[in-house]
């Protein structure tokens, strides 16, 4: 009983903490954005309500970047207050150790590094979409461009469509080529669609192909050539079917911030699919996962600094709090070059921070409690 009151009394004081450090970071993001977009807000002529539309969209991407540095700055206040207060020195008395005392801290940091998966990974994605729609429609930023070229879709195992461009108000596609591959091999083309125009009808739900050339690849280096016109795709045997659609070729409008996990990975396979090189896109997603478990690693961080009975104030951890967060962020981006270069795997540029860091914070860690 005792040990479970002691539990919920230190998990109380640490959330207590974390979400203080929450609320002071977003604070500090927000003032620090609105007084340099201040000057747009007035020109565009905003109310305070679309002010306060905007940041609600804005404060899932905060939540996203600072809540590994509100668990460093919960670790550094909590403890720091239980030895000023000589509460510390009264769990040792009473046989309760340091690795006890992060028994309900870690649980607690594990249960937000995997919502923080969840919440990274579909929730931010979505209020990001609003907040580029917000500054595309309102501020003006980013411009919506009517045309999307240079199009890459995996249609199925064995077929690449390319789109040259789309036009989103008169749903076109122009300079369209469907490559079938040989299900047998996939090495070898069997035969090529190129389209010149296709309009999307959308009382059929397909695609009406205009001034189309099909060409067979035969054996013996022969081929057959055969000219199609004003015919709907499910039309065509060797297609019969796509899964391009108005909708999924907007989707690949998107910018990768904006794509749910399940999205940014099919958007990654679509890349391969048509020979482009992914490494970025791969960093970008793998450090989606890795990023959360920042969490767990800044706990540990953070009870080595402040359990070695050093004075220091608010000021002192929160200083703390925001030098180890650039050097973490720093580290990530300096780490995401090779990375993005295809000089290091994706896998490993995305968790050699978390790597790294974790390291540094239990040699730490054990270094203070000999002494």
């Amino acid at each position: 009983m005792y040990v479970k009151l002691l539990d919920r009394y230190i998990l109380r004081n640490f959330v207590q903490n974390f979400f203080f450090g929450l609320f002071c970071f977003i604070l500090i993001f927000i003032l620090v954005d609105l007084f340099e977009n201040l000057d747009r807000f007035i020109d565009k002529k905003l109310t305070v309500f679309q002010i306060a539309q905007f940041y609600s969209y804005f404060i899932p991407d905060i939540l996203k970047l600072i809540t590994p540095v509100g668990m460093l700055l919960a670790s550094l206040f909590t403890i720091s207050r239980f030895i000023n207060f000589s509460e510390f020195t009264a769990m040792r008395s009473a046989g309760i150790s340091i690795y006890r005392y992060l028994v309900p801290v870690m649980t607690f940091g594990l249960i937000i590094t995997l919502f923080s998966i969840y919440f990274n990974g579909w929730l931010v994605p979505k209020s990001n979409r609003l907040k580029y729609s917000f500054e595309r429609t309102v501020l003006g930023r980013h411009p919506v461009v009517n045309i999307i070229p240079n199009i890459y879709i995996q249609d199925k195992f064995n077929r690449i469509i390319v789109i040259g461009a789309y036009d989103k108000i008169g749903q076109k596609c122009s300079d369209v080529s469907i490559q079938i591959f040989n299900k047998d091999t996939l090495n070898t083309v069997s035969s090529r669609f190129d389209i010149k125009e296709m309009t999307w009808d959308s009382s059929k739900a397909d695609w009406r192909i205009k001034e189309a050339y099909k060409r067979s690849f035969l054996s013996q280096n022969r081929e057959s050539l055969e000219i199609l016109n004003n015919i709907y795709i499910a039309d065509v045997p060797e297609i019969k079917k796509i899964t391009v659609d108005p909708e999924l070729i907007l989707k690949k409008d998107f910018k990768p911030e904006e794509l749910p996990l399940t999205e940014f990975k099919e958007f990654i396979e679509n890349l391969e699919a048509s020979g482009q090189d992914a490494s970025k896109e791969k960093v970008d997603y793998y450090s989606i996962i890795s990023f959360p478990f920042a969490s767990l690693v800044t706990i540990i961080f953070g009870v080595s600094v402040s359990s070695n009975r050093r004075k220091g104030g608010a000021a002192l951890h929160f200083g703390i709090s925001i030098m180890v967060s650039f050097l973490y962020l720093g580290f990530v981006k300096i780490s995401q070059v090779f990375g993005y270069n295809g000089d290091m795997n994706p896998i490993f540029t995305a968790w050699l921070a978390n790597i790294i860091f974790l390291s540094i914070s239990i040699i730490n860690f054990l270094r203070t409690q000999k002494t």
